[in-house]
């Protein structure tokens, strides 16, 4: 079946069609057209064009054309949530939520529509500043350049179309090569809405082309991307001076002290660790465990990571299927043998299964493997003892990224120091770092971002701050 390009409100067809395959089955599900660099362009000056209707969206208009989406997802929940588990492997259990959590981004986009705020500012406190007030307003950039992954096709996007109608931009947007079908999928929904003609754009295609294009526009305001660190600062070596929103990667780290329920960590580590195939920015990738507990972590982590359901993403049973390629199987693979070459201990998994990698625990893994010290977006943890929460902290510490780590403690100076001293964008106390609710700001340092995300913070990277003096 072939999917055409979204350009000013009409279905375009293109020169080029890739197939499209199904990670798990293997089969060619769609046919997906291939944008070229004018009809790229074509897309942007739509979106310009569009950006002289948007603006001038009331707050209550925006809203509404965002309510207008949100029941049409509800409506089509069940479709939505087979869309992503077909084009991404993600268990059909997981794509529900999925898409239940891209609901509830676009109501909060929906809702903060109608709070973009500004201030009074007393300029009479300046001794040159009697009889002048002053006033900040918010305003809509104009084109924003979307850029997404393969991990959350539904969701992440709306972690940057949301906002970006919301503050009254208009956007073209990229999917990821791997994920196209959930972007297609909302392109017919918005077309069923009020959005003005040409304020969202979809063009599929490779990242050289379409998103080179999308980068170096003068007439895109502002590029929002989720991904690898590598391309994301690419994406910022070229932009030149429009604004760039970067998420980027991390290998996620958890403490877990003594004195805490194992029992209760443990079963939220399985989720953290394995949820997605452990596709996710966040993902539980590195444990530190207190070495008075380790022993008993270990064995009830492997007793219930071992308890998963391995198979077809499209039943609902299934927990864990297979990665969103061959080649990440493949390197993931490489990864754990690489672990273990350098001293660390198999303790489950390890090995693929009907092309499915099984959930996979390395203990007493040096900081040097790549396991541990790179993004591995695979269903792999490390867990390696310590002996007191500052050794911890420091070890999470000890890494090029830093977007959310986690603590489970009783201690309430531990909870304050691990707050306080681990270098990340967010730290989650007596929860996985995995956690995230679409309202909160969600971002990283170091190589992880260079941005928060959440609908509130997004808008205000995607809005420019005017500031008016008024003399009485």
């Amino acid at each position: 079946m072939r999917k055409n390009l979204y350009i000013d409100g009409q279905w375009r067809e293109s020169e080029i069609y890739s197939d499209l395959k199904s990670p798990y089955s293997q089969q060619t599900i769609a046919k997906i057209a291939q944008a070229s660099i004018e009809q790229v362009e074509e897309a942007i000056d739509a979106a310009q064009e569009a950006f002289k209707v948007m603006r001038n969206l009331t707050a209550y208009e925006r809203s509404n054309i965002l309510e207008q989406l949100v029941n049409l997802l509800i409506t089509n929940k069940d479709k939505a949530a087979e869309i992503i588990s077909l084009e991404s492997a993600k268990p059909l259990k997981f794509a529900i939520g999925e898409v239940e959590r891209t609901i509830e981004t676009y109501k909060f986009a929906a809702e903060e529509a109608k709070r973009i705020y500004g201030e009074v500012l007393p300029i009479d406190a300046a001794k040159n500043g009697a009889n002048k007030i002053g006033l900040t307003i918010r305003e809509p950039l104009g084109v924003v350049a979307a850029i997404t992954p393969f991990n959350f096709p539904m969701n992440l996007v709306a972690h940057k179309l949301g906002p970006a109608i919301a503050a009254g931009n208009t956007v073209v947007l990229k999917p990821a090569s791997q994920t196209p079908l959930s972007s297609i999928f909302l392109a017919e929904l918005l077309s069923q809405t009020d959005l003005p003609k040409g304020a969202f754009n979809l063009v599929t295609g490779s990242g050289r082309t379409v998103g080179d294009v999308l980068v170096e526009s003068e007439k895109v305001k502002m590029v929002t991307f989720t991904g690898s660190p590598g391309v994301g600062l690419g994406i910022k070596q070229r932009a030149g001076l429009k604004k760039v929103s970067l998420e980027l990667g991390s290998n996620a780290g958890l403490i877990i002290d003594q004195h805490t329920d194992i029992d209760v960590i443990t079963d939220k580590c399985v989720v953290g660790a394995f949820s997605n195939q452990g596709q996710i920015c966040i993902s539980l990738q590195r444990i530190y465990v207190h070495e008075s507990v380790a022993e008993e972590f270990l064995q009830k982590f492997k007793e219930k990571a071992e308890k998963l359901v391995l198979g077809d993403p499209l039943n609902i049973t299934t927990d864990i299927s297979t990665l969103i390629s061959i080649e990440d199987n493949n390197r993931a693979l490489s990864w754990i043998d690489e672990a273990i070459a350098e001293g660390a201990k198999l303790i489950s998994g390890g090995q693929v299964e009907a092309n499915i990698l099984k959930p996979t625990i390395l203990a007493e893994v040096p900081s040097i493997s790549k396991v541990s010290c790179q993004e591995v977006f695979a269903p792999i943890v490390t867990v390696n003892k310590i002996s007191t929460v500052q050794e911890a902290i420091e070890a999470i510490n000890d890494s090029r990224f830093g977007l959310q780590a986690g603590i489970f403690t009783n201690d309430i100076r531990k909870a304050s120091k691990a707050m306080h001293l681990l270098e990340v964008g967010g730290v989650v106390i007596n929860d996985i770092p995995t956690f995230r609710v679409d309202h909160m700001p969600y971002g990283g340092v170091k190589e992880s971002g260079n941005c928060r995300e959440g609908i509130k913070y997004a808008i205000e990277e995607m809005t420019e701050l005017k500031l008016v003096i008024w003399n009485q």
